[in-house]
Formats: C-alpha cells, structure tokens, sequence
C-alpha cells in the first residue's frame, strides 16, 4: 500500500493497523460462506409452505404467525434456519409443489394434498388431529335422510368454493350413489358459514359443509341433516421426495413428538393444533382414488 499522508512513525503504525483490521474483516465476510458451506451447507434454510384453506377467514400475516414457532422448533432441531411461505391461494400451492419449491409443505385441504403425493413429487409426513375425521354434512330443513339419492335428481345443493375440499367431497358423495355430472343442481358460495341461509330461505334443497360450527347451529336451530360422508383427514404435513432420510426421519419425529417439550407445547397452542400424529398410505391411496384425484 502506497501512503501520501503524515509519515511519522506513529502515523504509519496507526495506518498499517486499520489496514490490517479492515483486511481481516473482508476475509472473515468471504469467508465465512466458504465456512459453512464446507461444514455440510447449514445456511441452507428449508422453506415450509401453508396453504391453509379458501372457506375461512385468516390474512397471510396471521397464518404465517401461527406457524413461526413450529418453524423455529424445526430449526433448532435440525440446526439450520427454517422459513415460512404462505401459500394464500391453492393455485400457488399447486404450482409451489408442482416446482418443489418447498422442502416441506402444510397444505390444507386433502385433495391438494393428495394431488402433490400421487404425482410422486412429496410423501405424506404427518396428519393433523384433530382433522382426520373430517365429514361432509347434508343440511336440510325436514327431509329424512336420503335413502334414495336417486330422488335428488333435479334438486338444488348449495356448498363452498368449488376446488374446496368439501366442495370436493360432495361431487364424490354423488358419483358414488350413481348420480351423474349435472343430475344435481349444484350451485357455490365462498364461505362454509353462508351455506345454511341457502337452504333455510329455500334457495336450495340441500347444503353441503363441514364446519362442526355451522351443523351445531344449524341443528339448535331445529335443521336437520340428511347425509353424511366417509372420514377424510384434511390437514397433511408434506416432505419433498428430494428431503434426504435423515432428515425427512428427523422432521418426522419432532412433529409427532411436538407436545413433549416445553417449546413444543408453546408452538402448537399458537399454531391453534392440538398435535400431529402419523399418516396411513393405505388410507390416503383410498381417499385419492375415491376423491377422484
């Protein structure tokens, strides 16, 4: 380094002595990415994606706030960061594990679930309780239950948003009692709550939801129900098929083992989940094919 100002030898003592702390810090600040990744890549951080449903309310903001402890849990487990990417609309859900842009995946409703899973992309890594029963209700206002459902034909039936897993479960509650495309006068609304106005103004002879909310109130207020569908669990935990095993197996374990710990204890009463439990892939193939997936 060549020098124009005060020459003295305690001026260049002081000179060569920032020159050298300046030189030390531009080596540790390329160095350091040079560090970790010879130390087996722990910058790298897996993204979690969640998508968690089109027939409620809840903002990108409050979704991705239930789940940061779960991420941080994660993280800590498997020593490196774990982020989080709300996936607000199922059409970006889709095309986020259609391009595995997500190690590991909450995705809510099943059949968005099962979609990613058949095509071989992601394997099913935990179901949530809580909702591995989940069943589609027919409201109606003093119909018995259907006995005949060829008697529907021509009937109206109100349900959700039509890519909405009850929407979904509907359509296969139909085919499986014979009832063709079109046979039923089928008709949507956005939100599960809005389904029984339909019927008890008479706009529709059935409503199809799944909210215990809107079957309580429905029948307090003197509904009745006339169907009822097979259990689908709807909340899944995903992993990519490209997650390497220990780490899939690691994942795997600190979400069944959530409620064990502390930290774990705080992170599913924000997440609003009681705890994870293990899927069955002879159950998801079942649902798959009946869903029509």
């Amino acid at each position: 380094m060549e020098y124009h100002g005060d020459k003295t030898p305690a001026a260049i003592g002081r000179n060569e002595a920032a020159w050298r702390a300046h030189a030390s810090a531009v080596a540790r600040r390329w160095l350091a990415p040079m560090i970790l990744l010879a130390a087996g890549g722990s910058a790298h951080a897996l993204v979690i994606g969640v998508t968690e449903g089109v027939t409620y309310r809840a903002s990108d903001s409050e979704i991705e706030a239930r789940f940061a402890l779960i991420a941080e849990v994660l993280s800590k487990t498997l020593k490196q960061p774990v982020t989080i990417k709300v996936l607000s609309s199922y059409g970006s859900a889709r095309e986020a594990l259609k391009q595995q842009q997500v190690e590991l995946a909450f995705v809510h409703p099943a059949h968005v679930a099962f979609e990613a899973t058949k095509g071989g992309g992601y394997k099913g890594l935990a179901w949530t309780a809580g909702f591995t029963e989940y069943k589609v209700s027919f409201l109606c206002k003093d119909m018995q239950p259907i006995s005949n459902w060829k008697e529907m034909t021509g009937k109206s039936l109100v349900m959700p948003d039509p890519d909405s897993i009850t929407s979904v479960i509907t359509r296969a509650m139909l085919r499986e009692q014979g009832l063709q495309e079109g046979a039923v006068k089928l008709s949507n609304t956005r939100y599960q709550d809005a389904v029984p106005f339909y019927v008890q103004n008479g706009f529709t002879a059935y409503g199809a939801t799944a909210s215990a909310g809107v079957i309580k109130a429905w029948k307090t207020a003197g509904g009745k129900t006339c169907a009822e569908s097979r259990a689908v669990p709807i909340k899944q935990w995903l992993m990519s098929s490209k997650l390497d095993a220990t780490t899939a197996a690691t994942v795997r374990e600190a979400l069944l083992q959530l409620g064990q710990s502390e930290g774990g204890k705080r992170a599913l009463a924000t997440s609003s989940y009681s705890g994870f439990v293990a899927p069955s892939v002879e159950i998801e193939k079942a649902l798959t094919a009946w869903l029509g997936v």
